[in-house]
């Protein structure tokens, strides 16, 4: 493993566990009213196309972060769905 694919898993992970505490939150309260629904589908779709780019590339650094980012973006914006 080169040292530009460890920089990217740590980044990937941070950015990825950076975002747990929202999905935690999301799931005890199922309070979404202050999340933006325009954002939420900006997000999943962007960290869709970075995990998309990331298999173009073969690159796991890139894929596995974005796709767990992914799958907990996607629950938090179907808890804004149901949560209406």
């Amino acid at each position: 493993m080169t040292v530009a694919h460890i920089i990217g898993m740590v980044a990937g992970f941070m950015t990825t566990v950076s975002f747990v505490p929202q999905v935690v939150k999301v799931y005890k309260t199922r309070h979404t009213k202050d999340l933006s629904l325009f954002m939420l589908l900006f997000f999943c779709t962007g960290v869709a196309l970075w995990t998309a780019y990331g298999i173009v590339l073969a690159q796991l650094p890139i894929i596995i972060p974005n796709a767990v980012t992914l799958v907990l973006a996607l629950f938090i914006l179907v808890m804004k769905m149901k949560y209406k």
